[in-house]
């Protein structure tokens, strides 16, 4: 490495505090509203922040700001879709927080920024606080419908409940498709507190109940005999085996605690584009069914067919598929992947006497 100078060194940057009125902040492109790629409002223009000395400090800052949980990671905000706008400006940069702050405008940060791109954004991942849960079923992913509410939890009312509103919940619990949504309950599986909720009606797309027009909190003509139910897919991970790194192999994804395949019927670009986004990987090079074979056949169930995304979508559980373990498949159709940003790169260090190489490294990314 070579040293660098300063050639003004009696010019230092110019670091302040916005004022509070000035500015607000927002995750965008997540799973969640408490995941995505970090927005700050200035002046009646949203933009973007560079990642240049970003931290879980200032990720604790912005997840307290926007009611989140705890900070979980400092992704970059380029794995969030859609990316920045073209003309949509880098705001602010050199961000450093105590963490002890209530809002990413009380923290320190530069205001000119010159030297950033939107390749730099940050992202920040938080907690998603429990304000709704599924109670009463097998797993946390069925159940009773309740909402936290002045700290006291309370059922949700089925007048005006549909499948869009379920749809809500699962997604909200992290949970895979909403599959039923009916009225609840018998009496070992009523709820017995406040019922909190009712007239819920949802488009499908909110990130959270919260932010589905309802009745007003607690003023509602409901018993629990109308206590609604929920009951999404279990959530189910994913791997690619038979590859150099994780971001290359045969797609596998997990059911039932048993590892299967996924069949190629229907596998196009925006599947793939969700698996990796889903796996934290970059672009993926679209595979021939010759060039898959390559990272071997599977040899357990084919849980999924005829998969279909939007691309849109966080994770492959939100796309629409076949149930579970009906095919009409073999394992030379299974799906497999390859990435294009995640393959190992090499340096090649020269002795500049003798113009030799001296060393080859092998740089493999972090995971």
């Amino acid at each position: 490495l070579c040293p660098v100078f300063s050639l003004l060194p009696d010019l230092q940057p110019i670091s302040h505090f916005f004022a509070e009125s000035s500015s607000r902040t927002r995750l965008v492109g997540g799973r969640h509203r408490c995941e995505g790629r970090v927005e700050v409002e200035r002046d009646g223009q949203w933009g973007t922040v560079c990642d240049d000395g970003w931290g879980m400090k200032d990720v604790e800052v912005v997840c307290r700001e926007l009611g989140c949980g705890a900070a979980t990671g400092t992704p970059s905000g380029t794995l969030y879709k859609p990316l920045a706008e073209k003309d949509q400006k880098v705001l602010i940069q050199a961000v450093n927080c105590s963490g002890m702050e209530s809002k990413l405008i009380h923290c320190e940060q530069e205001e000119d920024v010159f030297d950033c791109s939107h390749n730099e954004d940050a992202g920040a991942m938080c907690e998603i606080p429990e304000t709704v849960r599924l109670v009463g079923g097998p797993g946390r992913c069925k159940g009773r419908v309740e909402v936290k509410h002045r700290e006291q939890w309370g059922t949700v009312c089925k007048a005006g409940w549909n499948l869009s509103a379920a749809k809500v919940v699962c997604r909200q619990l992290g949970c895979g498709r909403a599959t039923l949504t009916q009225r609840c309950c018998n009496k070992d599986t009523q709820g017995q507190g406040p019922i909190w909720l009712s007239k819920v009606s949802c488009s499908g797309q909110e990130g959270s109940l919260q932010d589905c027009p309802s009745g007003l909190w607690g003023k509602n003509n409901c018993t629990h005999d109308e206590d609604t139910w929920v009951e999404c897919e279990d959530p189910f991970d994913l791997r690619l085996v038979g590859g150099d790194t994780r971001c290359s192999g045969r797609l596998e994804v997990l059911h039932k605690g048993e590892w299967g395949s996924v069949c190629d019927d229907g596998w196009g670009e925006k599947e793939e584009k969700v698996v990796c986004k889903q796996l934290g990987c970059g672009e993926s090079i679209f595979l021939s069914a010759k060039a898959r074979r390559n990272f071997g056949l599977g040899a357990g169930r084919i849980w999924l067919d005829d998969v279909h995304c939007s691309g849109k979508e966080q994770s492959l559980e939100q796309c629409q598929h076949r149930f579970w373990g009906h095919h009409n498949c073999n394992h030379k159709e299974d799906v497999a992947t390859d990435n294009n940003n995640n393959k190992p790169h090499t340096i090649q260090l020269l002795n500049m006497r003798t113009k030799s190489i001296l060393k080859i490294i092998e740089l493999t990314p972090l995971y």
